[in-house]
């Protein structure tokens, strides 16, 4: 990717060249560093470090130190890595306008205006960036507020020209011009102290009649900028991704001693459950400072009574039910696979209920939940299950479900609030918080096992800042400023 200056006869430097990366949350970003000393025009190899962005930016104030390997018998010395986001331009602007005395533009009735919003491009041209709702029959309508990124009115440049137009809406779309003016991002800043009036004009009007003034007056009622905070900024400033694993140990899966079942471990490739948790896990633990993950299973016969239990501990200890690492959950499930005996039904409220009395506990935005679901079948608690989510709405917690194999899964597709909010006993979710995927949709054709995962992690992943942004919106929690 890029290389850093050298630094002469030294065995501690400090690098200043940076390099910019763009950052995927969703997906599993590797980085090697290589260290080399240039002696006399050659290169003699110092060490290497392996790391994952995620683990960058997810470590303590940014900063992550790991020891060079790489040379046999030879302590190479440590890497120390900093990260920062590049805030460009990440304010927000809420404004209101108004207009006096347009031009009449329809024949029977007033006009019906409403304002187009260009941004100016570095080749002269324009690109709309925002329209305004029309208000009918009137020539001074006022505008409802509405809020724009500071990036799309002006890409950061305060003094671009941003020309606004003024139509009279038709229902035809062939819409007519009453005029134009042009401003800055600048001079509407002004406005917080004052209103501001921009005098309409229509070019063709102006040279036509020589007594022509304007086409009517826009002014502008407010104008307010705010910070957008964004998910790094939450996680720099000390959030903690906390990661908990619910399995399902239904009948229908079949018996994992053959080869047809789902749970099948087979000595030369992952079942899908083992790919669907080491796909979103693998990504979900860097962010994560302990990295124990709590792990349950459900619709299971579990020992030593063969109760039938929907929250069973995969390392069965009920007292501390955490995993180290995403491997020491895959080594409890396969060991639990030995030891309990699948049954059903499929209920997933219990579990989901779980993690929402924890996330219930910090809800100061130091804490946010992530709780991945992996199932085969149909719900059968469909009702508690909807309950439990739209209470799970408003705590700092996401769903994610992973479906495997050629089950139906319209049910799942209804929790998934992203065309219809979910809700239960006339209560609606107060956010989207499930996000759902068959796992068939990402298994490769070419049956490359590490692409399937790459795959499915980016798509179950994608909402999850988007989500933790929300609860920290509806609550107003800023992220808290990183220790210097």
């Amino acid at each position: 990717f890029g290389r850093t200056e050298v630094i002469d006869n030294t065995l501690n430097p400090d690098f200043v060249r940076k390099f910019v990366l763009d950052y995927y949350f969703e997906e599993k970003q590797n980085l090697r560093f290589d260290s080399h000393s240039a002696v006399f025009g050659a290169q003699d190899f110092l060490g290497q470090a392996f790391v994952a962005l995620g683990e960058v930016i997810g470590a303590q104030r940014g900063r992550l130190e790991r020891p060079l390997t790489g040379v046999p018998g030879k302590r190479c010395g440590t890497i120390l890595l900093l990260a920062e986001e590049l805030s460009n331009c990440r304010d927000i602007i809420t404004m209101q306008l108004c207009a006096n005395k347009l031009d009449k533009k329809d024949f029977f009735g007033k006009s019906d205006p409403f304002l187009v919003f260009y941004r100016s491009n570095e080749d002269g041209t324009f690109t709309i960036c925002h329209k305004t709702e029309v208000v009918k029959n009137t020539l001074n309508p006022v505008w409802q507020p509405f809020t724009i990124p500071v990036r799309a009115l002006c890409n950061g440049d305060y003094d671009r020209t941003v020309k606004i137009d003024v139509y009279d809406w038709d229902r035809d779309g062939s819409h007519d011009f009453i005029g134009e003016f042009a401003t800055s991002y600048r001079e509407l800043s002004r406005a917080q102290s004052q209103f501001t009036v921009y005098e309409v004009l229509n070019p063709q009007k102006k040279c036509k009649k020589k007594k022509y003034v304007n086409s009517g007056t826009v002014t502008l009622l407010s104008f307010s900028v705010e910070s957008e905070f964004t998910f790094v900024d939450y996680i720099r400033g000390g959030t903690q991704l906390n990661f908990t694993v619910a399995i399902d140990f239904t009948a229908s899966n079949g018996l994992p001693s053959q080869p047809t079942s789902l749970h099948y471990v087979s000595p030369y490739q992952l079942s899908a459950y083992a790919l669907a948790l080491k796909a979103v896990g693998e990504v979900i633990q860097d962010y994560d400072s302990d990295k124990l993950f709590p792990a349950y299973g459900f619709g299971a016969k579990v020992p030593p009574d063969g109760k039938i239990s929907h929250q069973f501990p995969l390392n069965n200890n009920a007292e501390n039910p955490s995993c180290c690492g995403i491997e020491g959950v895959l080594e409890s499930y396969l060991q639990s696979l030995r030891t309990v005996q699948l049954y059903g039904p499929t209920n997933f409220a219990p579990v989901i209920n779980q993690v929402a009395g924890t996330a219930a506990q910090v809800t100061d935005g130091s804490q946010y939940h992530v709780l991945l679901i992996i199932t085969d079948g149909v719900i059968s608690d469909m009702l508690q299950t909807k309950e439990a989510i739209v209470t799970a709405s408003a705590l700092p917690m996401s769903i994610i479900i992973v479906g495997v194999g050629p089950a139906e899964f319209e049910a799942m597709e209804e929790l998934d609030g992203d065309e219809v909010r979910l809700s239960s006993r006339g209560r609606f979710a107060e956010r989207d918080i499930v996000q759902f995927v068959p796992f068939r949709d990402y298994v490769d054709d070419s049956g490359n096992q590490v692409l399937s995962m790459a795959r499915l992690a980016k798509d179950v992943l994608a909402e999850i800042p988007e989500q933790l942004l929300s609860y920290m919106k509806t609550r107003d929690i800023k992220p808290r400023r990183a220790d210097p």
